[in-house]
């Protein structure tokens, strides 16, 4: 089996867990946080959002360098604009990964700031760590800020405790 064939089902079903999240976030509480380290609401669900943008960033480009990047944190203004995020991230990492060959995703990538490299692993492994868990890690957190606003949590594997 190919890896593109093993990634975009999964990639699929993981976002419709995240899209059913995201629909959740009360934008007009996007300020809110629940603790001073911790990311605003707005902020972490439009980072959720954008977090597929690593897929075909990785797929792309053999590295990636924190002080050359132009990437700009955003905050969505609405639910439109976060579900217009969401998908658009999403629909170019299924190109990307439709278009990619398994060669490319035995690569290597390499992330680092300036002459310093942090590190240097093949392209499947960062897909799975930066593309896929990150999503994941990042949506449980904002299930624990959705159950400190007394927001329904949506299951994600299976019912959650507001779903019957």
């Amino acid at each position: 089996m190919s890896f593109k064939t093993s990634f975009i089902p999964e990639l699929k079903n993981e976002s419709a867990s995240t899209k059913k999240m995201l629909e959740k976030v009360p934008l007009d509480k996007a300020d809110w946080k629940p603790h001073e380290k911790s990311m605003t609401i707005g902020r972490l669900a439009t980072h959720i959002a954008e977090t597929a943008r690593w897929i075909y960033t990785i797929i792309e480009a053999d590295e990636f360098d924190f002080a050359t990047s132009a990437f700009k944190p955003h905050v969505a203004a609405s639910t439109e604009d976060l579900m217009n995020v969401f998908n658009n991230h999403l629909n170019k990492a299924l190109t990307a990964l439709e278009n990619a060959s398994d060669e490319d995703f035995e690569k290597m990538w390499t992330v680092k700031r300036g002459g310093q490299i942090f590190f240097s692993i093949p392209k499947k492994v960062a897909i799975r760590g930066w593309g896929f868990n990150h999503t994941i890690h990042h949506r449980g957190q904002l299930s624990v800020y959705l159950r400190l606003l007394d927001i329904p949590v949506p299951g994600m594997y299976g019912p959650s405790a507001d779903e019957k």
